[in-house]
C-alpha cells in the first residue's frame, strides 16, 4: 500500500493540507488579537460617544436603511465614518480573511469527507483512513482543530467585537457586492456566543455545544473519531512512558484532543457514563488541569460542570483522598528529584560511559522529573481556577497545601531538568554522530590486539617466557578475523558475535594457564574492554532522543510559564551566572513550536514561515521580557550615577559587573539571536521607558502658574536630559556598547513617536502604532495617557509656548526677538527659550515643535477658510459692501473720491467680522514667528556644530534652485523626475538644518475667492486705528484692552495672502497704495499738514512686506510714489 503521506497520495495529501493550514489559521488568529482595534470594544464613555452610531453590531442586520438614514442626517456623522473607514479598513480585511479562513476550513473539511464517503479517492473509505496511522492521527487532528479555533476566536476576541468588526467590514468593503461572498455564513457561524473570558463571567447555557453546531458535520465521522480517541494510543507515546503511573502524561495530547471533540458530540458528556467513566479512568484518572493547545489551559472541573455524565465520572478523580494521594505522591518526588538532579549535573559527572551505562536510569529520571513538574505548574496555576468559584478554589487550597508547593522550588526543579536534559542531549547527539568512527577503532584495535597475540605465539616475537604454540597462534589469529568480519550495518548479529568473542577470550585465558604471563592478559584485557566499548556504541540509538525529545516537552507551560517571570527576575538578580540554566530552560520551551509546525512542515506549506515567526517571535518577545532585568539593574545603578553627575561636581568612576553580561552571552542559538544584539536592545528598552517617562513626567504645565513655568521646567528636563546622557556615554565602554549612536537613534525616536501621535490629532488618516515605522515590538515606546488636551509631552509644550507668547496678552519685538506682557511690560520670554528646548530635546525635539506648529497652521487656515466661505461670502449684506467698494475703487490706479468716507462706511458695515478674522490671522502670525525662532536656532546649532554639514547643504539647495530655474527658462535642461526622491528628501535636511523660510511655504491648496483682496484690504484698514507708531518700538498697540500685536497680524496676513494666486497679493497690494494715495490726496486738498496715522501704519504695513518677503522694493513703489515714501521716512 502507498504511504499515506506520500505525495502521489492525494487522499494523504488533502487531509495533510487541510490539517497544515488548521494550525496555520490559529496561529493568525492569535497574532491578530493583540491587534484588534480598541475603540471596537467601545468601552470608554467617550468612544461610545463618539463612534456609538457608526459601530454596530449584528442588529444592523435588521434594518440596515435605519442605521444608514442615521448617518445621512447628520454630515459631521458621515464625515467621521469616512475617517474611521480610512483609518480601520485595513485591519479590518486581515480580521475578515482570518475569519473567513475558519469558515472555509470547516467547508473544506466537509467537501473532503464528502469525498470519501462518495468514492472520490479510489480503495479509500473512512474506515480505511481511520485503519492507516497517519490517516488516523489527521482525522481526530483536523477536527480538533477546528474546535481549537472556535475557542480560541471566543476567548480572544469578544463576540460583541467580532459582530462589530464584521458589520464594519461588510459596511466598509466591496466584498457585499460581489455574488460569490460567503459573508452571511461566516456572520452565522461566529455571531456572538454570549461568553466571556472575564473573570467571573456566567457561562451561556449549551456553550459551546451549540456554537460547534453552526455548522453541520457528519456524525458518523466525529463518533468514529472520538472512539479512535477513545480506544487507541494513537501517537504510540505509550512506550515513551513505560510506568503504568505516567499513563496519563502519555496520553496528554491524547486527552487534550478529546476534551475538545467531545463537545462535537454532547450527548456523550450529557448522558452515556460508562463511556465518560471509561475516559475519566484512562485520561483523567490523576488530573483535571489540562492543556489544550499551546499552552491554554483548561479546568475540567468548571468546563464539564453542566454535563451530568461528565461530571459524575470526574467525581472519583476529585474525591479528596484521591487528590491528596496525588499532591502528596508529587511532594515526595520533589523532595527526592531535587538532589538526585543536582547530583547528575555535577561538574565532570555526567562522562561518556556513566550515560553509556545508565541510559534506562537517567531517562527513568527525566521522566519522573518531567511528569512532576507538569502536574504541579498545571494544577497549581492560578489561570485554571476561576477565585469566584468556592469549590474550584477549596480544591487548589488542598492541591498547593498538601503538595506543600513553592514557585522557587519547583522553578528551580525546572531549571535543572531543563539543564540536565540540555546536556544530556547535547552529549548523546555528539556520542551518535561520532559512534561508527568510534565502534570502527574499538574494532581496529581489538582485531591488531589479537593478530600481535598470534605473533607473540608464533615464537617469531621474543616476549619473555612465552614457549611458541601454534594451536593458540591459530586460534588467536582466528579471533581478528572474526572481529575482523564485525559488520556495523547488522547491529543486532555483531551485537551477539561481540558477546561470544568476549566469553570465548575468557575462556581462553581460564583453560590454557595464561594468567602466569602478565602481558598475555593485559592484551586480553584490552580486546575484552574494547570489545565491551563496541557492545556499548552499538547500543547508542536516536530513539533515546525521541524519548528525550517526547519526555522533556514543555509546551503546556507556553502560557503560564509568564507566572515565573518574577522568580527568573529575581534569581538572575541575585546570581547573573543563572541565565545559563535558563538557556536550557527557553529551548525546552522552544520545544512547543515542534507541535504547530510539524504538518505545515510535512505539507511544505507556505504558511512556516509566517508561523514559525509568529511564534518564535513569541518566544524571543519573553526571553527578552525576563532578561530585561540586566538593563534595568544596569540602570538602576545608572540612575545612582546621574544623581551624582547632576548634584555632585567631581566625576564618580562607575563599573558595572561584567559577569552579569558576560553570561548573558549564552543565549538561545537556535533562533539566531545575537546575544550582544540582546542586550543591546534590553538596553536601548530600557533607556527608552525612562527618557519616555522623564519627558512625559517633566513637561506638564500648569497653565495658571505665573510666572509661567516653561523655562524652570525646561532647565531641570535639559539637566535630566544631560545627567542620561553622560552617564550613558560613561557606562559604554564597560558593556562595549556605542553609547552616543543609541541615545541618539532612541531618543529621536521618542521624540518623533511623539510628533507623530501628537499630529494624528490634525490627520483623517491616522498612523497606528503598528504602522508606524518609530514603534517597534522589541523596544517598545510607552504611551501615557494624555493630562489636557495635548496627546503626548511635545503638544504640551508647544501648547505652553502658544499660551505665553498669545498676541491676545503680549507684545513682540521684532528687533530684539522677545516678547513682553501688555499690562505690565514685563519681559515674558525671547529667543533664549529655544537653546534651551535645544539643550533639552535636541535637533529632534526643535524640529518635531516645528512640525507640529506647521499642522497647527494648516488647521488653522483650513478653519479660516471654512469660516470665510460659509460665514463671510454667504452674508448678502456683506457682499453687498464689498460689491459697493469694488465700485468705488474702480479703477485701482485711479483716485477714490471722499476716501475717508468710503473707507470707513464700509468697514464700519463690516464691523462684526473683524474679531474673529483678527483672531485667526494673529494665531497664524505667531506660529510663524515661533517658526523661524526655530529656524534661527537649528541653522545657528547645524552651522556651530556640523559646519561642513551646513555648508554641502547650502550649496546643494543654491545649486538645486539653479538647475530648477534653467530648466523652466529652458525645457530642454534637466528637471527632477517625478519618481525621484530628490526634492523630497533635501527638504527634510534642508528643515532640520534651519535652511528654509516658514515665510514662503504653501500649507494648503486654495480655490478662488470672490472679493478675496477687498476683504483683506477692509480687515486691514479696520485694524490701522488701533495702533500706533513709536520710535523705538515700531508699530504697537494703543490700548491694553483692545489687543493687536503688529508683527503677527503682518507675517499672518502674508501667510495668508501666500496661500493663493499671486494675482491676489498684486490685487492687494493695488488698493492699500490706492488707499494710500487717496487719503494723501485729500488731505492735501484739506490742507492737513501731517501725515494721518492710518496712511502711516499702511506704509509700514509695506515696509515690512518688502522686509519680510525679500522682494524688490519696485513691487511696491509700483503702487505708492516714491515721493510719499520719502515724506513717510521723515516721521520715523
Amino acid at each position: 500500500m502507498v504511504d499515506f503521506l506520500a505525495e502521489n497520495n492525494l487522499c494523504g495529501q488533502a487531509v495533510l493540507r487541510i490539517v497544515s493550514r488548521g494550525n496555520a489559521i490559529i496561529a493568525e488568529l492569535l497574532r491578530l488579537s493583540d491587534f484588534i482595534p480598541t475603540v471596537f470594544r467601545l468601552k470608554d464613555k467617550s468612544d461610545q460617544q463618539k463612534y456609538g452610531d457608526i459601530i454596530c453590531d449584528f442588529s444592523y442586520f435588521k434594518g440596515p436603511e435605519y442605521y444608514e438614514g442615521k448617518l445621512e442626517a447628520k454630515p459631521e456623522l458621515q464625515d467621521l465614518d469616512e475617517e474611521f473607514r480610512e483609518n480601520n479598513i485595513e485591519i479590518l480585511s486581515r480580521f475578515y480573511l482570518a475569519f473567513e479562513s475558519v469558515h472555509k476550513y470547516i467547508v473544506d473539511l466537509n467537501r473532503y469527507l464528502d469525498d470519501l464517503h462518495e468514492g472520490v479517492y479510489i480503495q479509500q473509505t473512512l474506515e480505511t483512513v481511520l485503519l492507516n496511522e497517519d490517516g488516523k492521527q489527521l482525522l481526530c487532528e483536523a477536527l480538533y482543530l477546528y474546535g481549537v479555533m472556535l475557542l480560541v476566536i471566543d476567548q480572544k476576541i469578544e463576540g460583541e467585537v467580532r459582530e462589530r468588526m464584521l458589520v464594519s467590514y461588510y459596511r466598509y468593503s466591496a466584498a457585499r457586492s460581489s455574488g460569490d461572498s460567503n459573508l452571511d455564513d461566516i456572520c452565522k457561524l461566529l455571531r456572538s456566543t454570549g461568553f466571556s473570558s472575564q473573570p467571573g463571567a456566567k457561562r451561556p447555557a449549551n456553550y459551546p455545544e451549540s456554537y460547534f453546531q453552526r455548522v453541520p458535520i457528519s456524525t458518523t465521522f466525529i463518533s468514529m473519531v472520538i472512539g479512535r480517541l477513545r480506544s487507541d494510543d494513537i501517537y504510540n507515546q505509550v512506550s515513551a512512558y513505560p510506568l503504568p503511573e505516567h499513563r496519563s502524561t502519555a496520553l496528554a495530547n491524547q486527552a487534550a484532543m478529546l476534551y475538545v471533540c467531545l463537545f462535537f458530540y454532547p450527548s456523550i458528556l450529557q448522558t452515556q457514563q460508562a463511556k465518560m467513566r471509561e475516559i475519566v479512568d484512562k485520561y483523567f484518572p490523576d488530573n483535571w488541569v489540562i492543556s489544550i493547545y499551546m499552552g491554554i489551559t483548561v479546568n475540567l472541573i468548571e468546563a464539564w460542570e453542566p454535563y451530568k455524565a461528565a461530571k459524575t465520572a470526574l467525581n472519583y478523580t476529585l474525591d479528596a483522598a484521591n487528590i491528596k494521594e496525588q499532591a502528596s505522591r508529587y511532594a515526595a518526588s520533589m523532595e527526592s528529584l531535587r538532589p538526585q538532579v543536582q547530583q547528575l549535573l555535577k561538574e565532570g559527572f555526567l562522562r561518556e560511559e556513566i550515560i553509556l551505562d545508565n541510559i534506562p536510569k537517567l531517562l527513568n529520571s527525566l521522566r519522573d522529573c518531567n511528569v512532576a513538574i507538569r502536574w504541579l505548574m498545571l494544577h497549581s496555576a492560578e489561570s485554571a481556577y476561576d477565585p469566584n468559584n468556592k469549590r474550584l478554589r477549596q480544591i487548589k487550597d488542598q492541591v498547593l497545601n498538601d503538595s506543600k508547593y513553592n514557585p522557587k522550588t519547583l522553578f528551580q526543579l525546572l531549571l535543572d531538568t531543563a539543564q540536565f536534559e540540555f546536556t544530556l542531549k547535547e552529549m548523546f547527539k555528539q556520542m551518535l554522530s561520532e559512534k561508527q568512527i568510534k565502534w570502527e577503532n574499538y574494532k581496529k584495535e581489538g582485531s591488531e590486539r589479537m593478530m600481535e597475540l598470534a605473533e607473540v605465539f608464533s615464537g617469531v616475537k621474543p616476549l619473555t617466557r612465552v614457549e611458541k604454540n601454534e594451536n593458540l597462534q591459530a586460534w588467536f589469529r582466528e579471533i581478528s578475523k572474526q572481529i575482523e568480519s564485525l559488520n556495523y550495518e547488522d547491529s543486532t548479529a555483531a551485537g551477539r558475535k561481540t558477546v561470544q568473542l568476549i566469553q570465548a577470550l575468557i575462556e581462553v585465558q581460564e583453560f590454557h594457564q595464561l594468567e602466569s604471563n602478565l602481558q598475555v592478559c593485559q592484551f586480553l584485557a584490552d580486546t575484552r574492554k574494547f570489545l565491551h566499548h563496541m557492545i556499548r556504541t552499538i547500543n547508542i540509538k536516536e530513539e533515546v532522543l525521541i524519548t528525550m525529545q517526547i519526555v522533556g516537552d514543555l509546551s503546556y507551560a507556553w502560557q503560564i510559564i509568564d507566572s515565573f517571570t518574577s522568580i527568573m527576575q529575581e534569581s538572575i538578580r541575585v546570581n547573573p551566572s543563572m541565565v545559563t540554566k535558563l538557556r536550557a530552560t527557553f529551548l525546552k520551551l522552544a520545544s512547543a513550536l515542534d507541535l504547530p509546525l510539524l504538518r505545515i512542515n510535512q505539507a511544505n506549506s507556505a504558511d512556516l514561515l509566517s508561523v514559525s515567526q509568529f511564534y518564535s517571535g513569541e518566544l524571543v518577545a519573553y526571553v527578552r521580557k525576563v532578561l530585561q532585568i540586566i538593563p534595568e539593574s544596569m540602570f538602576t545603578s545608572l540612575a545612582k550615577i546621574i544623581k551624582l553627575q547632576i548634584h555632585d561636581i567631581m566625576e564618580v568612576p562607575t563599573r558595572l559587573d561584567k559577569d552579569k553580561l558576560k553570561d548573558y552571552s549564552q543565549l538561545a542559538a537556535r533562533y539566531e539571536v545575537d546575544p550582544k544584539q540582546l542586550l543591546e536592545d534590553g538596553i536601548r528598552k530600557e533607556l527608552v521607558k525612562r527618557v519616555a517617562y522623564a519627558l512625559h513626567k517633566g513637561l506638564i504645565f500648569n497653565p495658571k502658574a505665573k510666572p509661567s513655568e516653561l523655562m524652570p521646567k525646561l532647565k531641570d528636563m535639559a539637566a535630566t536630559m544631560d545627567g542620561f546622557y553622560r552617564s550613558f556615554e560613561y557606562i559604554q565602554d564597560y558593556v562595549s556598547i556605542y553609547g552616543l549612536k543609541i541615545w541618539q537613534e532612541e531618543v529621536s525616536r521618542i521624540i518623533n513617536y511623539n510628533v507623530e501621535q501628537e499630529c494624528n490629532s490634525f490627520l483623517r488618516t491616522k498612523i497606528q502604532d503598528w504602522q508606524s515605522v518609530h514603534q517597534s515590538t522589541h523596544i517598545p515606546i510607552p504611551k501615557f495617557p494624555s493630562v489636557d488636551e495635548s496627546a503626548t509631552f511635545i503638544g504640551r509644550l508647544c501648547r505652553e509656548i502658544l499660551r505665553i507668547t498669545d498676541p491676545k496678552v503680549t507684545c513682540y519685538i521684532d528687533q530684539l526677538n522677545t516678547w513682553y506682557d501688555l499690562k505690565s511690560h514685563q519681559e515674558v520670554t525671547n529667543k533664549r527659550l529655544f537653546s534651551e528646548i535645544q539643550n533639552t530635546l535636541g535637533t529632534f525635539g526643535l524640529n518635531g515643535l516645528d512640525r507640529l506648529l506647521c499642522f497647527m497652521i494648516v488647521r488653522e487656515l483650513q478653519n479660516f477658510l471654512t469660516m470665510l466661505q460659509k460665514s463671510i461670502l454667504k452674508d448678502k449684506a456683506l457682499v453687498e459692501v464689498f460689491k459697493t467698494v469694488l465700485a468705488a475703487v474702480n479703477p485701482v490706479q485711479g483716485i477714490v473720491a471722499n476716501a475717508s468716507k468710503a473707507y470707513t462706511s464700509a468697514v464700519a458695515k463690516s464691523q462684526k467680522i473683524w474679531g474673529p478674522y483678527l483672531e485667526a490671522i494673529m494665531k497664524v502670525g505667531q506660529m510663524q514667528i515661533l517658526r523661524q525662532q526655530i529656524a534661527n536656532e537649528l541653522n545657528f546649532s547645524c552651522k556651530f556644530d556640523s559646519k561642513h554639514l551646513a555648508a554641502a547643504l547650502e550649496n546643494l539647495n543654491k545649486s538645486l534652485l539653479a538647475d530648477i530655474e534653467a530648466h523652466y527658462q529652458d525645457p530642454s535642461l534637466p528637471y527632477p523626475k517625478e519618481e525621484n526622491t530628490l526634492l523630497y528628501e533635501i527638504t527634510a535636511y534642508l528643515e532640520a538644518a534651519g535652511i528654509h523660510n516658514p515665510l514662503s511655504k504653501i500649507y494648503i491648496t486654495t480655490k478662488r475667492l470672490p472679493y478675496f483682496p477687498i476683504i483683506n484690504l477692509l480687515f486691514i484698514i479696520a485694524q490701522l486705528p488701533k495702533l500706533q507708531y513709536n520710535k523705538n518700538q515700531g508699530m504697537t498697540c494703543k490700548k491694553a484692552t483692545d489687543p493687536v500685536d503688529w508683527p503677527p497680524l503682518v507675517l499672518g496676513l502674508l501667510t495668508l495672502l501666500k496661500q493663493f494666486h499671486s494675482r491676489y497679493t498684486q490685487h492687494f497690494l493695488a488698493l492699500l497704495g490706492q488707499f494710500i494715495r487717496s487719503v494723501m490726496e485729500q488731505c492735501t486738498s484739506q490742507k492737513i499738514p501731517e501725515m494721518p496715522s492710518d496712511v502711516v501704519g499702511a506704509l509700514m504695513f509695506l515696509e515690512d512686506y518688502v522686509k519680510y518677503t525679500k522682494l524688490s522694493r519696485k513691487v511696491v513703489e509700483a503702487h505708492v510714489p516714491s515721493f510719499i515714501f520719502d515724506e513717510f521716512r521723515t516721521i520715523l
